[in-house]
């Protein structure tokens, strides 16, 4: 190979490998509405993220929450360390919330930037009077998801929105999105702060 042509090879090498090394391959999707922490991360609007900045719909986990899955403390981030940024409650008012009201409908979206086979989407949420300090446990979330759409394999639509009603809260709160893949044995988990008033 003339001495060039094997410059301008090892040089795009060179420019490339960062990039390939920062992003993984393989993303999938994150909730835009209410705006998860990844979604936040993605669009540059909170700082100190790390590499969800550049793979926001890439939190994924084990799956068969709340049974098993994501050790507390580690829930938000899938326990993925490459995420852990997202279970940093920061102080507990740190992550921007959106405005919602109990009982009201309520609509959550989904983009997805690779599809997969579905069994189902689940949203928990925390429960009143639960540490908004400490990382997300089980134990602060209500067990029940307050709404479910069983897919039967099913790829989602891109978006997809599903609706529901919001149980009755006050404060601050994270709504727990949890997307389980039917093929797999993952679960792409996103984080949403939510303030009842």
């Amino acid at each position: 190979m003339p001495r060039k042509s094997s410059l301008a090879v090892a040089a795009a090498v060179t420019v490339g490998l960062p990039l390939a090394l920062a992003v993984p391959a393989w993303s999938h999707g994150y909730t835009t509405s209410p705006a998860s922490r990844s979604y936040l991360c993605g669009q540059h609007k909170v700082n100190n993220c790390g590499q969800v900045q550049w793979d926001p719909d890439g939190v994924e986990g084990p799956k068969g929450f709340p049974k098993s899955g994501p050790r507390d403390g580690t829930i938000c981030a899938g326990a993925d360390s490459r995420w852990s940024p997202l279970d940093d409650q920061r102080g507990g008012t740190g992550w921007p919330a959106t405005k919602v009201t109990s009982g009201s409908a309520f609509s959550i979206s989904w983009r997805f930037t690779a599809a997969h086979s579905t069994s189902s989407f689940r949203y928990f949420l925390t429960k009143d009077g639960w540490n908004s300090t400490q990382p997300l446990t089980r134990a602060a979330l209500d067990p029940t998801p307050f709404i479910q759409q069983n897919m039967g394999g099913r790829q989602p639509s891109n978006p997809t929105v599903h609706n529901g009603t919001l149980p009755q809260r006050t404060g601050r709160h994270v709504l727990l999105a949890v997307w389980d893949i039917a093929d797999t044995g993952n679960a792409f988990y996103q984080c949403s702060d939510l303030d009842f008033g």
